[in-house]
């Protein structure tokens, strides 16, 4: 039994009556949440799913899934994740792509027949969800199985490739164990050697479990043996209601959502039982998070981390954030202790000294095999304090209010209409998301003109949500560079002019 396996072994049989999760108001006991992981367990083992199988797994922000992932993650399977919320076609495709031997979903899900179909036709067992009593839908068919297993891989987090092709990023089950320790070590009180035990208070997780932000804070939480209130989404009204009923001392979110709770002008003594508001996974502008302190008087306290890293590399503590608000304002926050970060000459490729910007390499025991330097798409600086600025990215690619979204995604997708000829897609600053996705498009010859509103409606069922273009322009001819690219400069500058954001 892995060190994971233990310690949520331990933590569920501390109070089996006690409340753990809520959402919509109704708890559920950590006894409920043992007993429907088991299930699932016995269930998967019945179905030919042993330690170290893939296990495909259809998430929302719902109670149905803290047990999947208690069961998967703590027993050696490997979670291959499936985002519930995309277009039902691309749902599909990620299924058939994912080849995993099994998946599980909502039975609404399964109520589908192109999402049903795609899950059959590749030969994985059909698993329902079902908060208590997960059941087997369809039996899988071994025989079509491909890459069934992933020994030594906890998590494979989907993400988008540059060409438009889904891609899956795998985590070690040692990387997500070190970080999943590491936690304890900067909450004070815990320690990842002590004795099991429920602690007071409740932390609120908006995070999407189809994210490692998600993913972390469920599992967290757990290992803390502290209570969960579970929202769907992040939404101002939700997100009031739960800091008010619960009283965390600390609460977080992306940076858009402070936006949104500064436009909502949310009332101070809303918010007072926070002492500090997390925040990451998207650019942070300085000037919101000084609004926001001056506002309600909260600390907010970024980190940066990715998929690869199994969570955070660096971070603000209150400590640096007493000390050090000013002369390192802008910044992400300190290293991580344990982690080491340098910048490399975007040409050379050769290390630069401290307070030089260049592309970020990060190195640290939960990263990579935790020795070697792993690149990153980031332009960076790390001064020698060890404080770690982010000033964009070589990569193009555009943070929507914490989502990523790869330019060629939406381009591809827009080629695909039948009257548009090609297509071109930057993104623009937004004051409240950081920044949202504008797109030009020329329309192929004798083609009738594109209603706008039709071609939103067409994009929105080939991408997801917060990929689809805020603006959507007709034009002659792309700007170019000579080498007869697109120039995103001059692109940028063409929005500006005729749909400034």
């Amino acid at each position: 039994m892995t060190q994971l396996a233990e310690l949520l072994a331990g933590i569920l049989a501390v109070d089996p009556d006690a409340e753990e999760l809520e959402f919509d108001g109704k708890w559920q006991s950590w006894g409920e949440l043992d007993a429907a992981a088991k299930k699932l367990d016995a269930l998967l083992s019945q179905a030919g799913i042993g330690q170290g199988f893939r296990v495909g797994v259809l998430l929302r922000n719902r109670p149905n899934f803290v047990p999947v992932l208690l069961c998967v993650l703590g027993t050696g399977r490997c979670l291959a994740t499936l985002n519930a919320n995309s277009p039902k076609d691309k749902l599909a495709a990620d299924i058939e792509r994912a080849a995993a031997p099994v998946i599980i979903g909502l039975s609404e899900d399964w109520e589908n027949s192109i999402l049903h179909d795609a899950a059959a036709n590749s030969g994985a067992a059909i698993i329902a969800a079902d908060t208590t009593q997960p059941r087997l839908l369809v039996p899988g068919k071994p025989d079509l199985w491909q890459n069934a297993q992933a020994p030594g891989v906890a998590i494979e987090m989907l993400t988008s490739g540059t060409t438009g092709t889904p891609k899956r990023i795998p985590l070690s089950a040692r990387s997500l164990e070190k970080a999943l320790m590491s936690a304890a070590a900067f909450e004070k009180g815990r320690d990842a050697d002590a004795a099991p035990k429920l602690r007071g208070g409740v932390q609120i997780v908006s995070a999407p479990l189809a994210h490692i932000a998600g993913i972390t804070g469920v599992m967290n939480n757990i290992l803390a043996g502290r209570k969960i209130s579970l929202l769907e989404k992040f939404t101002v009204a939700g997100f009031v209601d739960a800091v008010t009923r619960h009283r965390p001392k600390v609460a977080g979110a992306p940076p858009s959502a402070l936006r949104m709770i500064l436009d909502a002008k949310v009332p101070k003594e809303a918010l007072s039982s926070l002492l500090a508001f997390r925040t990451g996974t998207a650019p942070l502008d300085p000037d919101l998070a000084d609004a926001f302190y001056e506002t309600y008087g909260i600390p907010v306290l970024q980190n940066y981390g990715a998929t690869e890293f199994a969570g955070g590399a660096a971070g603000w503590s209150m400590e640096d954030f007493k000390a050090h608000r000013t002369d390192k304002r802008g910044s992400v926050g300190r290293l991580n202790r344990g982690v080491e970060a340098r910048t490399i000459d975007l040409v050379t490729h050769e290390p630069l000294p401290p307070g030089e910007q260049g592309l970020l390499e990060i190195q640290g025991p939960n990263i990579g095999d935790g020795k070697s330097w792993v690149r990153t798409t980031d332009l960076a600086i790390v001064d020698a304090d060890r404080f770690l600025y982010i000033n964009g990215r070589s990569d193009n690619a555009i943070i929507r209010g914490g989502f990523k979204i790869l330019p060629d995604d939406v381009v591809n997708a827009m080629q695909k209409h039948p009257a548009i000829r090609e297509a071109a897609v930057a993104g623009m600053p937004d004051r409240r998301l950081g920044q949202v996705p504008f797109a030009a498009y020329i329309r192929k010859s004798g083609a009738p003109a594109i209603e706008p509103a039709a071609l939103n409606e067409y994009l929105r069922a080939h991408l997801l949500p917060y990929q689809v273009p805020v603006r959507l322009i007709e034009v002659e001819e792309l700007p170019r560079t000579p080498s007869m690219k697109v120039s995103l400069p001059e692109l940028r500058a063409l929005f500006e002019k005729l749909a400034p954001a």
